[in-house]
């Protein structure tokens, strides 16, 4: 029987219906409304006429995102019930381009508060990893092909890394961020987490080419073919304080990968190696504890008029930012975001020499618990400098997923694209 959009639908709703229920990815779903989309793309592609290459994927929304159809709730009671009066920018790219929504994901509050009830579908007992908690839980039960998330910090890399699935955090401002209810302009990056390489570039390319990015740009290399897949000459090894967190396990099967690569032929560059890399690192160590100052005096509006007005309604972690924004002066602030300038530029030039950085994604596999979403420390960099990364589950450690970071230069998404590819047609998840 041919594989048509509703009986594709019909496969993940399956999954909802036997895994939801422990899982818990979803704040809401739109059954009636993901069926219709469903049949209208089975229609189109009957007639030969599909809107773009992903008409008919089902997708999930992470519920930060504006829904004009669907409440959107931020993990928040005070915006419990709240229906916004449109579409985000993404969203509506994504119903221009045919795509089925079935739902609205569970997110930390926020985005980086208090955590919600969502399990890790490799183990029930571990977080998913914040904050884009859902989208990764539900891509990775086989609920959805993909789903939309956001990364101020960790928030896309992380729970890919615990969740065993692909995260692509584009180059910071090649998606649109109209309609999301953002941390910080500064960080605030639009993401996809998908089943695989090429399904997270395809509905990347859709958000940035459906309704555009007007005054900030494009995903670099968007379209409706993908970016070859390309064996990189040369990757840098990033080992910054996150390598301080690891295990013994976590450590061997890294260093697994970087053997195989060296096998294949790829140059694996260690900063013993590279004095450029080594003065990278350094670089990068002196300058990332300002990130976190900048995203709290980024925070002062709206958070704190929340906290102003609802109190201990509003988490501890936002109220906490909060107060130190307080304390931050411009002049601070505008030293802070100087240093992060020059950094990109640092960042750029180093990049310049290889085809990549190659990392973790995460600090080993998803803790025990729900409350506590994991370390956020190797998403940290390419997050402060705005640069795209991918987190491809590459890496088992002790029968569980760990991702394998890629980060490339601003600016060359589709490049980083390409290598992503090439790593995971020559890897597997046993390396």
């Amino acid at each position: 029987m041919e594989r048509t959009p509703r009986k594709l639908l019909e496969e993940c709703l399956e999954r909802i219906a036997a895994r939801e229920s422990v899982v818990k990815a979803f704040v809401r779903l739109d059954l009636a409304g993901a069926r219709a989309s469903a049949d209208a793309a089975t229609r189109r592609l009957k007639a030969g006429k599909p809107l773009s290459p992903i008409d008919g994927c089902p997708l999930a929304v992470k519920d930060i995102i504006a829904t004009a159809d669907m409440p959107t709730e931020m993990n928040s009671p005070i915006y419990k019930g709240w229906r916004p009066k449109a579409d985000a920018a993404c969203v509506i790219a994504l119903r221009r381009a045919g795509a089925v929504i079935v739902g609205k994901t569970v997110t930390t509050e926020f985005a980086i508060g208090r955590s919600g009830p969502t399990t890790n579908p490799c183990d029930a007992r571990r977080t998913p990893g914040g904050s884009s908690t859902g989208s990764a839980a539900a891509v990775a039960s086989g609920m959805v092909l993909a789903g939309l998330g956001t990364q101020t910090v960790g928030s896309i890399i992380r729970p890919a890394s615990y969740c065993g699935v692909v995260g692509f955090k584009p180059t910071i401002g090649a998606l649109p961020t109209g309609g999301i209810h953002l941390l910080s302009a500064t960080f605030d990056h639009l993401g996809v987490i998908a089943a695989s390489v090429e399904d997270a570039w395809r509905v990347a390319s859709q958000v940035s080419i459906g309704l555009g990015n007007p005054g900030v740009g494009f995903l670099a290399g968007a379209g409706t073919s993908l970016p070859a897949a390309r064996r990189p000459r040369r990757l840098w090894l990033l080992r910054t304080r996150g390598w301080k967190e690891i295990d013994a396990d976590t450590r061997a099967a890294f260093n697994r990968a970087v053997a195989s690569l060296a096998a294949r032929g790829v140059e694996m560059v260690a900063p013993r190696d590279a004095p450029a890399l080594a003065d990278l690192e350094a670089q990068l160590e002196r300058g990332i504890d300002g990130a976190n100052d900048i995203l709290a005096y980024d925070m002062r509006w709206p958070y704190g008029d929340y906290v102003a007005r609802y109190g201990r309604l509003v988490g501890p972690r936002v109220r906490e930012l909060v107060t130190r924004g307080v304390e931050i002066d411009v002049s601070e602030y505008e030293a802070l975001t100087d240093e992060r300038r020059r950094m990109q530029r640092v960042a750029a030039t180093a990049l310049a020499q290889c085809d990549g950085l190659v990392t973790l994604s995460s600090s080993g596999p998803a803790p025990i618990g729900l409350a506590n979403t994991g370390s956020r420390t190797f998403a940290s960099y390419a997050s402060w400098l705005g640069l795209p990364a991918f987190s491809l589950p590459l890496l088992t450690v002790r029968g569980l997923p760990v991702g394998l970071q890629l980060v490339g230069r601003a600016g060359r998404d589709a490049a980083v694209c390409g290598v992503a590819r090439w790593l995971t047609s020559n890897l597997d998840g046993s390396t």
